[in-house]
């Protein structure tokens, strides 16, 4: 028999947890009760509250001592700030990874970008958020750089309303290409062009950074 550790519960918390604010079902502003997580995720309420914890400190839930705790109400300055470290932590990775990527690395990015454009043209936003994130993952893997790596993954979760919405729409399909040029700049080992064309990728999300746009996402959403 496998034993089972607390930290797995409380991982498997955290994954359900924030793909329930992320994809809605949590939304922005919501009460959120320990015990009724637990028992909707069929678990006990130590894991759940280790997950809130991680929440909090990735900026998706928030709490007052003795009063209450909720998803985060939406916040356009907080989620501007955490795009600009987004967009400049993958820029320095791809800077980082571009003499290091291999040809198998390229193959999984154009694969990633495959299952990508499939995604968005059948309208599987999901599946769009996945194979992006497996695109950019290589670079950022490659990069070899842990705080680069850290600190996108403490940030991402704040902005993935704006990729959410990119990929909902058309526009969302010119990510297609660019990664067709990042590819491209990465198989030339040119690392100054890798990491403008990445920073030009993620500066697409900017546009979306309007409240009316975010405010629509949320009322659809509730």
């Amino acid at each position: 028999m496998q034993y089972i550790s607390r930290a797995l519960y409380r991982d498997q918390a955290l994954i359900a947890i924030r793909e329930a604010i992320l994809g809605g079902d949590l939304a922005p502003g919501v009460p959120i009760k320990d015990v009724e997580l637990a028992e909707r995720l069929g678990l006990s309420r130590t894991p759940v509250r280790e997950a809130l914890a991680r929440l909090t400190d990735e900026g998706l839930v928030e709490s007052k001592p003795h009063s209450y705790t909720r998803v985060t109400p939406l916040d356009t300055a907080a989620v501007r700030d955490a795009h600009v470290v987004v967009q400049t932590m993958h820029a320095l990775a791809a800077r980082l990874a571009a003499s290091r990527l291999v040809e198998a690395d390229l193959d999984a990015m154009r694969a990633a970008n495959t299952a990508f454009a499939r995604a968005l043209a059948s309208g599987d936003v999901p599946g769009a958020l996945a194979a992006d994130d497996e695109f950019h993952a290589v670079a950022v893997r490659r990069g070899g750089n842990f705080a680069v790596t850290a600190t996108i993954e403490r940030y991402t979760p704040l902005v993935r309303r704006l990729e959410r919405l990119r990929f909902a729409a058309p526009t969302g399909r010119h990510s297609v290409a660019m990664h067709d040029e990042i590819i491209t700049a990465f198989a030339a080992s040119d690392a100054d062009l890798a990491a403008r064309l990445v920073e030009r990728n993620w500066a697409t999300l900017a546009d979306l950074l309007s409240t009316d746009l975010l405010s629509t996402d949320t009322a659809e959403e509730n």
